[in-house]
This record gives structure tokens, C-alpha cells and sequence, in this order.
């Protein structure tokens, strides 16, 4: 697989053909059994996480991962780096989770749980967003929205989204 700067890409599948497995190895919580993983010519697949990480690559993470005990600016604030994505921007992009930016992690709904992952992300100015189920949950208009979202990124920032889903049953 080759993903090009500026593009979207989307690994579809059913459950269990290791779209979750790709998606933790291109950031290194799952070590690749095979192949290798090139960032602008350098080859990560054998780093640690956290070296990944310090190339600007951000994850998404099925399940969303976020912090319950922190606020919604707290979950932020720990990712956030030196671009065009702070804290402000990604409440212009989902004023909800500026409404709710003094509020737990446990006491959001599913969905702005699912705009706080991706927001913080966000806040990291990644040169590579891996998405993993972003849309997982989400009621339809929040999926419409999240869609929205990485048209944008594709459009106006010029960054690489990959990301798996399982696909809908007709």
C-alpha cells in the first residue's frame, strides 16, 4: 500500500482481516510480521512508539482511548504541538466540545468521546492521521460530519488521512 501526501485513503474489510492490525503498526503498538512501513523515506517499522509518534504521526484509535479523569482541554492540551491545529481551531470545528471543555472524558456521549479523539489528533499537526473506525457509533449525522471533516483536511491542510472501517450491510 502507498499513500500519497495530500491524499485519503480507505482499507475496508470485515471484522477480523487486520484493518486495526495496520492501523497499530504504521504507529508501532503492533510490531509488523511482514513488509515495511516508509515515512518521507525513512524506515519506522521497527520504532518505538513514541519515536513514530515524534515523526507526526497521529492515531485515531478504535475505541477512542481518551482520558476519562482529564476534560475535554486537558485530553487536548497533552497532544497538542506547534501548526495550525490548537485547541481553538478544533473547537471551531466541533463547537460541542468547546461547549463541553471543562467536562470529563466520562461524561461525554459516545459521539463528542468520538470528536475528542479525533481533535486530539488533531492538536498534534500530524503529517499522517491514521483513523481507525472513526465513524464507529456515531449517530448518521455525526458520520456525515466526521466525512466532512477529512474532505477538509484532504482540501485544506494537504495532510494524509488513512483510514479502515468495516463496511455497512446493505
Amino acid at each position: 500500500m502507498h499513500v500519497d501526501k495530500g491524499t485519503v485513503t480507505a482499507v475496508l474489510g470485515r471484522n477480523g482481516v487486520g484493518k486495526t492490525t495496520l492501523c497499530r503498526s504504521l504507529v508501532g503498538l503492533t510490531p509488523a510480521r511482514a513488509g515495511r512501513i516508509v515515512l518521507d523515506g525513512i524506515d519506522v517499522t521497527h520504532l518505538p512508539p513514541h519515536r513514530i509518534c515524534a515523526m507526526h504521526i497521529s492515531l485515531v484509535p478504535q475505541g477512542r482511548r481518551i482520558f476519562s479523569s482529564l476534560t475535554v482541554e486537558e485530553n487536548l492540551a497533552i497532544a497538542v504541538r506547534r501548526g495550525p491545529w490548537d485547541i481553538q481551531h478544533v473547537f471551531g470545528v466541533f463547537p460541542r466540545l468547546g461547549e463541553r471543555r471543562h467536562h470529563r472524558g466520562n461524561e461525554l456521549s459516545g459521539g463528542e468521546q468520538q470528536m475528542l479523539a479525533i481533535a486530539r489528533a488533531l492538536v498534534a499537526n500530524p503529517v499522517l492521521l491514521v483513523m481507525d473506525e472513526p465513524t464507529e457509533g456515531l449517530a448518521p449525522m455525526l458520520v456525515a460530519e466526521v466525512g466532512n471533516l477529512i474532505r477538509r483536511l484532504k482540501h485544506e491542510a494537504h495532510r494524509s488521512c488513512s483510514s479502515s472501517r468495516t463496511p455497512r450491510s446493505p
